[in-house]
C-alpha cells in the first residue's frame, strides 16, 4: 500500500474509502488538474491556460497540496526565465479511470451544447477520455486535428489498448487513421448532436469510429441531456 499523505487541513475525518479519496481529490480544480497533466508534464503557465477560470494563487495553491500529497512531482530546471515541470505520479495517474467515468456520466446526465461564457477546449474532452472502456477488438492509433480559428491545427493522440483509450499529447507516426476538422465541427461531433458529417476520416475508418464512439457515444443518448 502506498504511504499516507500528509493530513489535509479540512478533512472529512471518516474512515470510508470514498471520504479518504475524496480528502486528497475533492477540491476544486484537483480532478481537472490531473486530467491536464494526462500527457505528461506541463508548466505553471500551460496548466493556466488549460484552465481557464482559476486564479494564479488558487493554482499555485493547488499544486503545492497536490505535491505534498504524493499526487504531483515538481521538477525545477536551472533556466533563465525560471522552468517548473509538474508532472503525475503513479498514485495520479490511477486516477485517470476514474476521470473517464465521471466524464461518461457527464455525457449522460450534464452534457449540453455549449453554454454562454463556458470555454471550449476540444483537447480537455480527450484528455478526460483517458482511460474510458473501448471496442476490445480494436487496437491502434488515430490522429486527432482539431482546426482552431486561432490557434491553427491542434494535434493530438488516442491509443486503444487492452479495451480502453490512452491519451497522447502529441501525434505519433505510425497512427492508423487520422480524424480532422474545424473545431466547431469537433463540437457538434462531441456534443448532443453527436454529429460527425464535417470531420474527416482517412485510414482505418473502423478504428477512427470505434475512438470517437468511446470518446463520445455517450452523448448521443437524448434522454440523458441536461437542459442548456
Amino acid at each position: 500500500m502506498p504511504s499516507a499523505p500528509p493530513p489535509k487541513r479540512h478533512p472529512y475525518d471518516q474512515w470510508a474509502p470514498d471520504a479518504r479519496a475524496l480528502d486528497l481529490v475533492g477540491d476544486k480544480w484537483t480532478l481537472l488538474i490531473v486530467r491536464d497533466l494526462t500527457g505528461g508534464p506541463r508548466r505553471f503557465v500551460e496548466l493556466q491556460r488549460t484552465l481557464p477560470g482559476i486564479s494564479t494563487e488558487q493554482l499555485r495553491s493547488r499544486l503545492n497540496r497536490m505535491v505534498a500529497d504524493g499526487l504531483l512531482t515538481r521538477q525545477r530546471y536551472r533556466e533563465v526565465p525560471p522552468r517548473v515541470d509538474y508532472e503525475l505520479t503513479e498514485r495520479a495517474r490511477a486516477l485517470l479511470p476514474v476521470i473517464g467515468e465521471l466524464a461518461r456520466w457527464g455525457y449522460h446526465w450534464a452534457w449540453s451544447a455549449p453554454r454562454p461564457g463556458e470555454a471550449v477546449d476540444v483537447g480537455a474532452i480527450l484528455r478526460a477520455a483517458s482511460g474510458l472502456p473501448a471496442d476490445p477488438g480494436a487496437r491502434g492509433s488515430v490522429h486527432l486535428v482539431v482546426v482552431h480559428p486561432e490557434r491553427g491545427a491542434l494535434r493530438y493522440a488516442m491509443h486503444v489498448r487492452d479495451g480502453r483509450l490512452a491519451y497522447d499529447e502529441h501525434p505519433v507516426p505510425d497512427a492508423q487513421a487520422t480524424v480532422s476538422g474545424p473545431e466547431r465541427a469537433w463540437i457538434e461531433a462531441l456534443g448532443p448532436a453527436a454529429s460527425r458529417t464535417e470531420l474527416e476520416i482517412a485510414g482505418d475508418v473502423a478504428l477512427a469510429q470505434t475512438v470517437l464512439d468511446a470518446i463520445g457515444g455517450a452523448a448521443a443518448h437524448p434522454e440523458h441531456r441536461a437542459a442548456a
